[in-house]
C-alpha cells in the first residue's frame, strides 16, 4: 500500500526519499519514489493564528474595553509565503489512505504536522492509520533504520497538544498584555508598542534585575587571612575560620570587614604553635560531561567562541541539514539510547576521518567502554547532540568546523576514563584559632586530557604534605589581604542562556523554586536563541560588548509591569505543565482555564491602574519591520504607523 510522508523540511523530506525504492520522480513540493511512496514536505509552520480581527472586526481598533479577547474557536490560516506548498500537501493527503507523520522529534514537530492533516480534514478512521516516523540523523542508514520502526502516530498526540497548549496561551497572553500596556503606555505619553510574551518579559526582567543590582551596588572592603605554615621547604597556607564571637564584624557573607580585628589575630598567631586537630585525604574521581543537548553547547560555544545563541543554532541546522554530520540539533537531552551504542566505533572512526585535530583522542577512546550516558530510561524522542558516521568533508567553513569538533569531542569524552583528584584538608588550631588548609591535584588526566591544556591546568591545584592529627608546626607570620566586595556579573549570552536553563534560582516561589531546580526551564530549548534575538531587535536588549544590557525602554516596560509579569515563576509553572502535558500528567483543558482567569485579573489591573511613570519622556526603540521566525515559539509584531495589530509573543 503506497504511503504519503509528510516530512517538516524540504532537507528531511529528500533524506527521507533517499531511503526508500528506486527510481524516483521529483515533481514540485514532492518526490515519487518507484514502488508508489510519495514524500512531500512542510516549510516550518505551514499555518499560523490569526489576528483578532478575523474573530471580530472591531479588534482592529485597540481598546482596553476588549480585552481580553479569549477566542471560543480557534482559527489558524495560510501563511503567505507557504500557500503553494499548503496546497500542495493537502491535495496529496486526499490522494492517499496511508500518512507518514514526519515532523522533528520535538513537541513543535509534532504539531507542526499534526495541525495540517486536521486543516485538511483528514477522517478518524484514516487519522488512527497514521503512522509515526523519526529521524535524528539525516544520512541514508540511520534513515532506513528508522523506517523499518516506524510506530503509531496517536502514541505522540500528547506531544501535540502540549505544543498547542503553548501556542495559545503565547497568544493570548502575549496578545491581550501587548495591547493593553501599549494602551496604558500611550496614557503616559509613550507612543511605541510595548510588546509582552510569556517568556521574553521574565527574561527581560532578568536582565533588568541585574543592570539594577549593579547600578545599586556599593563596594565595601573585607580582609582575608592566612596562617603561613613552612613545612619541609614548602609553605602551607591556611585560611582563618572567624568564631561565632566574631560575627558583629563580618558582612551577612561571613567576610571579615575589620582591619583592626585581622591585624590583632595575625599578630596573635605569629610565632606560635600550629597543631593539626584534622587530617583528611581523599581520592575523587570526576566523570565525563555529559554529551551536549542545545542549550549546553550553545553555552561552551559562547563561552569558546563567542558565538550567540542564534548563531550556534543555525550552524548546528547546517551541520545536521545539509551537512549531515550531527544528529537532531533542538535536543533537550544529554543522554544516549543504549542501542546506539553497538555505532560508537564507526562514529569514531567519522571523526578520525574528518577532524585532523582529534585524531590522536580517537585513536586513544575505548569504545568498549559504557558510562552513565548511556540511558534508555532518560531518553524520550531524540537523544544528545552527537557526530554522525559520515566524516567530514574538508569544504566546512571555520565556524562550521569549530563547532562540530566542540560536538565531536563532548562525544569522545564518553569513551574516556573519570579524572582523578587527590584532595587533602588540614586543620589547624593556632592560639585557639581555627585555620584550615585545602590542597587538590589532578592525579589522572582520564577525560580531561581532551580539553585545551589551559583547562587542564586550571583543574590541578596545589597538594598537601601528609600530616597526621596531633603533629604540630610553627606559624611563621599572618598575612592579611586587603579585597573589594564586586558587583554581580552583567549578563552574557551564556549566563543568560545558564539562567533560563536553571531558572529555579531566580523565581520567588520558595516551593516552586524546589520544583524547578533540577528539571525545568524558561522557554525551550528550540526557543531560547530566539528569545534573546527577539529582545534585542525589539530595541529592549542591547550588547555592549560581550554583555547584555536592558534599553531604556526595557527598563520602562518591566518598572510598568506587574511583578508576577516579570519574574519567572509564573512561567517556570507552565513550563513545568507544557512538559506534564506532554507526558500524560496533565490535561489541557485545566491547564488553559488557569490561564484564561489568571488574564482575566492582569487585565483588571492594568484597567484600573495609573499611567505608569516610568514610560513618561521615554523615546520608543526604532521602528522596524519584523517577520515571524519559523520554530521560534515567538510571533513577532509587524510594527505599523498606529498599533492597529499586535501578533502573541512567547
Amino acid at each position: 500500500m503506497a504511503r504519503l510522508f509528510i516530512a517538516e523540511k524540504p532537507s528531511l523530506g529528500r533524506a527521507i526519499a533517499a531511503g526508500l525504492s528506486k527510481p524516483q520522480k521529483n515533481h514540485k513540493g514532492y518526490i515519487e519514489t518507484a514502488n508508489g511512496d510519495v514524500v512531500t514536505w512542510c516549510i516550518g509552520h505551514l499555518l499560523e493564528q490569526v489576528e483578532p480581527d478575523a474573530y471580530d472586526s472591531q479588534y482592529k481598533q485597540w481598546k482596553l474595553a476588549h480585552l481580553p479577547i479569549v477566542p471560543q474557536q480557534w482559527k489558524l490560516r495560510p501563511r503567505k509565503s507557504a500557500a503553494g506548498q499548503l496546497a500542495i500537501v493537502k491535495k496529496l493527503i486526499k490522494q492517499f489512505d496511508h500518512l507518514v507523520h514526519a515532523g522533528d522529534p520535538d513537541r513543535e514537530g509534532q504539531l507542526l504536522v499534526d495541525e495540517v492533516i486536521d486543516y485538511a480534514g483528514v477522517s478518524s478512521a484514516k487519522k488512527a492509520r497514521i503512522q509515526r516516523l523519526l529521524v535524528s540523523d539525516l544520512n541514508v542508514s540511520a534513515v532506513k533504520k528508522a523506517l523499518n520502526k516506524m510506530g503509531d502516530n496517536h502514541a505522540f498526540v500528547p506531544l501535540s497538544v502540549s505544543a498547542l497548549a503553548r501556542s495559545r496561551a503565547d497568544w493570548l497572553y502575549g496578545m491581550n498584555l501587548s495591547r493593553a500596556y501599549t494602551l496604558l503606555g500611550q496614557q503616559a505619553g509613550y507612543q511605541g508598542v510595548l510588546s509582552v510574551g510569556r517568556v521574553q518579559t521574565p527574561v527581560l526582567g532578568l536582565v533588568v534585575r541585574r543592570d539594577q543590582e549593579i547600578e545599586d551596588f556599593v563596594p565595601h572592603p573585607f580582609y582575608q587571612l592566612d596562617a603561613l605554615l613552612p613545612y619541609q621547604g614548602e609553605m602551607i597556607r591556611a585560611r582563618w575560620q572567624p568564631s561565632d564571637a566574631c560575627a558583629q564584624w563580618q558582612d551577612a557573607q561571613g567576610r571579615v570587614i575589620s582591619r583592626a580585628l585581622a591585624e590583632n589575630v595575625a599578630n596573635r598567631i605569629t610565632g606560635q604553635p600550629a597543631k593539626v586537630t584534622e587530617a583528611e585525604r581523599q581520592t575523587r574521581k570526576q566523570a565525563a560531561p555529559l554529551p551536549y543537548n542545545l542549550s549546553a553547547l550553545q553555552i561552551d560555544a559562547s563561552k569558546r567562541f563567542g558565538f550567540s545563541a542564534q548563531k550556534a543554532l543555525d550552524i548546528c541546522q547546517q551541520l545536521y541539514e545539509r551537512r549531515k554530520l550531527i544528529t537532531y540539533p533542538r535536543s533537550d537531552c544529554r543522554y544516549l539510547p543504549k542501542g546506539h551504542f553497538a555505532e560508537a566505533g564507526k562514529v569514531v572512526q567519522a571523526i578520525r576521518q574528518g577532524c585532523e585535530p582529534l585524531i590522536d583522542a580517537c585513536d586513544q577512546a575505548d569504545t568498549s567502554r559504557k558510562n552513565k550516558a548511556w540511558n534508555d530510561a532518560k531518553v524520550g524522542a531524540h537523544h544528545a547532540i552527537i557526530p554522525t558516521a559520515k566524516a567530514a568533508p574538508a569544504g566546512l567553513s571555520s565556524d562550521e568546523a569549530k563547532l562540530y569538533q566542540l560536538i565531536a569531542r563532548q562525544y569522545l569524552m564518553q569513551f574516556y576514563p573519570p579524572a582523578e583528584y587527590a584532595e587533602g584538608k588540614l586543620v589547624f588550631d593556632i592560639a585557639g584559632g581555627c585555620f584550615i588548609a585545602k590542597g587538590k591535584v589532578l592525579t589522572v588526566a582520564g577525560w580531561r586530557s581532551l580539553l585545551p591544556n589551559t583547562q587542564v591546568a586550571e583543574a590541578s591545584a596545589s597538594p598537601l604534605p601528609h600530616l597526621q592529627p596531633g603533629e604540630q608546626l610553627v606559624c611563621e607570620r599572618g598575612e592579611i589581604k586587603g579585597c573589594m566586595t564586586e558587583p554581580p556579573a552583567a549578563f552574557t549570552e551564556s549566563s543568560l542562556l545558564q539562567a533560563m536553563t536553571g531558572i529555579g534560582r531566580y523565581v520567588q516561589d520558595k516551593k516552586l523554586k524546589d520544583i524547578l531546580r533540577e528539571t525545568d526551564g524558561l522557554g525551550t530549548e528550540a526557543t531560547r536563541a530566539g528569545i534573546i534575538e527577539l529582545l534585542l531587535k525589539r530595541g529592549l536588549l542591547q550588547r555592549q560588548g560581550k554583555t547584555l544590557h536592558a534599553t531604556p525602554s526595557g527598563k520602562g516596560l518591566i518598572a510598568a509591569l506587574p511583578d508576577s509579569a516579570t519574574y519567572p515563576d509564573m512561567t517556570a509553572q507552565w513550563e513545568r505543565q507544557l512538559q506534564d502535558m506532554a507526558e500524560k500528567k496533565c490535561a489541557y483543558q485545566p491547564f488553559m482555564h488557569a490561564l484564561t482567569e489568571q488574564l482575566q485579573g492582569l487585565i483588571e489591573m492594568v484597567k484600573t491602574a495609573p499611567p505608569p511613570t516610568s514610560l513618561k519622556n521615554l523615546s520608543p526603540p526604532p521602528k522596524r519591520q519584523f517577520t515571524r521566525k519559523r520554530r521560534t515559539g515567538d510571533k513577532t509584531p509587524r510594527r505599523k504607523r498606529a498599533p492597529k495589530r499586535q501578533a502573541s509573543t512567547g
